[in-house]
């Protein structure tokens, strides 16, 4: 579905983890990381159990500048992956993890 499509069904009140996941990835695709942030933010505070939100979220944090917020969603979510028993998502929040840290010990 399109942005607008997506926006179309968040204002007829159709909220929803899913949904406020598959329009904040979209946004983050389309290159606005500030608003697929928000959305992000709500999916996983509707279900606080979507380790794919958590990813996303960090995602989108980082793209939009928000180093320490793109951590804190990426260990969020790796805690509640492993919980899901979501060993892939583990394993790509603990990659994208490492990469942050080398990044931000490579400028200091």
């Amino acid at each position: 579905m399109d942005i607008p499509a997506l926006q179309r069904l968040l204002e007829r009140g159709r909220d929803s983890a899913l949904l406020r996941f598959g329009l904040g990835k979209a946004l983050l695709d389309a290159g606005n990381a500030a608003e697929a942030v928000i959305h992000l933010q709500h999916c996983v505070a509707q279900d606080p159990r979507y380790s794919a939100g958590w990813k996303w979220l960090g995602k989108a944090s980082l793209a939009a500048g928000d180093t320490p917020g793109a951590a804190q969603a990426w260990q969020e979510g790796s805690h509640v992956a492993e919980r899901n028993g979501d060993k892939q998502a583990v394993k790509e929040m603990g990659v994208f993890l490492r990469r942050l840290h080398k990044a931000s010990t490579s400028r200091a």
